[in-house]
């Protein structure tokens, strides 16, 4: 894992994981859940750091290297899996541009995000024990869990040094770092 973070994010600008992060668990049921709406996970406070709503994201990405997804229980496409939407983080990069360092709050993203084009859906499936490394601005979305056995999953965030470079010119940038630079092209 240290390697792959190594050549996403660049040795020695990422921060050891000490945690699971969130930790959701979705049960099966014939009910439709009320948290399924597409959302970017956000990494900093806001004016009130004890309401997530208010917590944000910006063009560096201030705080979060990478949103990583981490199957504790098989997973199957009848089992909740996480909605990713392929190549949306672009799209997003393309939002908190001209919203500078401030960035955008979690609602004022989520309320966005029906502006950007639609992106081809990939689904989070796989053993326990997988772990989908993404883009720190990739939308994606929970959904009703149709299966017969609970999934279990993590969220935990890799943490970041220091800001992401992506002024034109800095030259050797990382992956991620290319990635938001796409929506400037």
């Amino acid at each position: 894992m240290h390697a792959a973070f190594d050549q996403l994010i660049g040795a020695g600008r990422w921060i050891p994981c000490r945690s699971v992060g969130t930790f959701p668990v979705r049960f099966p049921s014939p009910e439709q859940p009320n948290d399924t709406g597409r959302h970017v996970d956000v990494s900093f406070p806001g004016s009130d750091p004890s309401n997530y709503f208010e917590w944000r994201a910006n063009i560096r990405s201030r705080g979060r290297a990478l949103l990583m997804l981490v199957l504790y229980s098989d997973v199957t496409e009848a089992d909740a899996p996480t909605i990713i939407y392929r190549k949306s983080h672009i799209d997003v990069a393309g939002l908190l541009s001209p919203e500078g360092d401030k960035g955008l709050s979690f609602m004022e993203l989520a309320r966005r995000l029906d502006e950007l084009p639609e992106r081809e859906e990939a689904l989070a499936v796989g053993k326990a024990g997988t772990i989908y490394l993404c883009h720190p601005f990739l939308v994606h979305a929970a959904q009703s869990h149709k299966g017969h056995t609970p999934k279990f999953m993590a969220q935990p965030p890799l943490l970041l040094r220091k800001e992401l470079i992506i002024e034109a010119g800095a030259g050797n940038y990382t992956p991620v770092e290319e990635a938001i630079r796409l929506a400037f092209r």
